[in-house]
């Protein structure tokens, strides 16, 4: 008797409407959307557990975070969390940190069974994150004071706090150096968290928001929301090798296995697929406000 072939699933394609409310999940082969799962009021980010069990989606405004199976796409448990808007764990994978952009707050969780080890008040509406590589400091973009502060995760206090520019949102950690997104402008300021000052500017377009780092760190990718850009970045020279102009207001990026590039298209209701070698992309009707975004890779079945 011969034995039955694997089959192999699809991707899944995560999409949170934060105006409707609502998680599409997006069959990436067929590039229809196989299910909406409703939440309480505004989805905005996701993370994946560090041990890939869980996808953790933040309703900052139903004050919840969803535990959804990734590969399935169902709700495994709800949880009651204080505004998450923005969240990540640390390196290490032993805390979840929890940006509050309405409450002012930067909360540190025990990962392992979410107990709160820390509140931290901040000034200004706390928005995105980055991590120290040795998991010791987070940096946190405040948009309405226009600075990025430093916190310790060892003494689970603020360190600093230092000017980046107009409604700051997106930041990375790159060698050595915090690339964020100038909302309130039009590029990225490149900041050495060791002196605090802006090393330079990166022009990408109005509205400047994200950037994501190429899993094979060969490329940056950085979002303009106002100018509808698309931009990939050199990752040794900081230096724009190519624009990519995408209508809609690109925000949030997920990367598939196979290269393309998924990014939310804020003010469309739409999400687009790009292909990086060609600057080709098609776009996927989803819900009101798509922000965050994430790719499920499939798997082998037996």
């Amino acid at each position: 008797m011969l034995a039955r072939p694997a089959a192999a699933a699809n991707e899944l394609v995560y999409v949170l409407n934060s105006g409707d409310s609502s998680i599409s999940v997006i069959d990436a082969d067929s590039r229809q959307e196989m299910r909406r799962i409703p939440a309480l009021r505004e989805v905005h980010h996701l993370v994946l557990s560090p041990d890939g069990r869980d996808l953790l989606i933040a309703d900052s405004g139903g004050n919840e975070i969803f535990f959804v199976d990734p590969a399935t796409g169902d709700v495994r448990r709800r949880e009651r969390i204080s505004n998450p808007y923005h969240l990540d764990f640390t390196p290490d994978g032993r805390h979840l940190v929890i940006c509050s952009l309405r409450r002012n707050q930067v909360d540190i969780y025990q990962a392992s069974d979410l107990t709160l080890l820390a509140r931290l008040r901040m000034p200004d509406k706390p928005s995105h994150m980055a991590f120290r590589p040795d998991g010791k400091v987070v940096y946190v973009t405040l948009q309405g004071s226009g600075t990025v502060a430093a916190v310790s995760l060892e003494t689970r206090t603020p360190m600093w706090e230092a000017p980046v520019g107009r409604e700051p949102a997106g930041i990375v950690w790159h060698r050595g150096k915090l690339i964020v997104g100038v909302m309130g402008a039009d590029h990225f300021a490149v900041m050495n968290p060791e002196t605090r000052e802006i090393e330079r500017q990166i022009q990408i377009g109005r509205g400047a928001h994200t950037i994501f780092i190429q899993p094979d760190g060969k490329a940056l990718w950085a979002t303009s929301r106002v100018q509808s850009r698309l931009a990939e970045i050199d990752p040794s020279t900081l230096d724009v090798r190519r624009v990519i102009e995408l209508p809609g207001g690109p925000d949030c990026i997920a990367f598939a296995p196979d290269g393309a590039i998924w990014t939310t298209l804020r003010w469309a209701g739409r999400i687009a697929r790009v292909d990086p070698r060609t600057g080709e992309y098609e776009t996927i009707r989803v819900g009101r406000s798509p922000h965050g975004i994430f790719v499920q890779p499939g798997r082998v079945e037996s």
